[in-house]
C-alpha cells in the first residue's frame, strides 16, 4: 500500500479527520482520537494502527511488523507494518478498519451521536 492509497482508504471511513504531524506523519482520527498513522520509519512509509489483544500477540513478531515505536513502549497495543512483506494490503485495510471501530466504540455516546454513529 502506498501512502496515497492509505490516505484515500482512511478518508473513505465515516467522520474521519486528517492532520500532518510528528515529523510529516499522516495521522487519521475519528472523534479526535487517533486510529491510524503513516510515517515513522527512517523516511519510508510505515503503517501504524491500534490492534486487538489477539492481533497484537500474534502479529508483533512477524517479519515486517513490530510493536509501534513510542506507542507500544507506553503500554498501548499498537502495531507498525514497516515492510511490505509484513502483511497484504487487504489485511492492512482490515486491521485499519478494526482500529477505527475500536476507537469509535470508546467514544462517548454524545460524540458518537454527533458523528452520526
Amino acid at each position: 500500500m502506498t501512502r496515497d492509497e492509505f490516505n484515500a482508504f482512511c478518508a473513505s471511513l465515516k467522520a474521519t479527520s486528517h492532520v500532518v504531524q510528528w515529523g510529516n506523519a499522516d495521522v487519521w482520527k475519528v472523534g479526535g482520537k487517533v486510529f491510524a498513522i503513516c510515517g515513522w520509519n527512517d523516511g519510508t512509509d510505515a503503517f501504524t494502527f491500534k490492534a486487538t489483544d489477539l492481533a497484537y500477540e500474534v502479529l508483533q513478531d512477524q517479519p515486517g511488523i513490530r510493536p509501534a515505536p513510542y506507542l507500544a513502549s507506553r503500554g498501548m497495543k499498537w502495531l507498525q507494518v514497516y515492510d511490505e512483506r509484513g502483511m497484504s494490503d487487504a489485511s492492512l485495510r482490515d486491521h485499519i478498519v478494526t482500529s477505527y471501530e475500536m476507537v469509535v466504540a470508546k467514544l462517548t455516546k454524545k460524540m458518537r451521536a454527533e458523528l452520526g454513529f
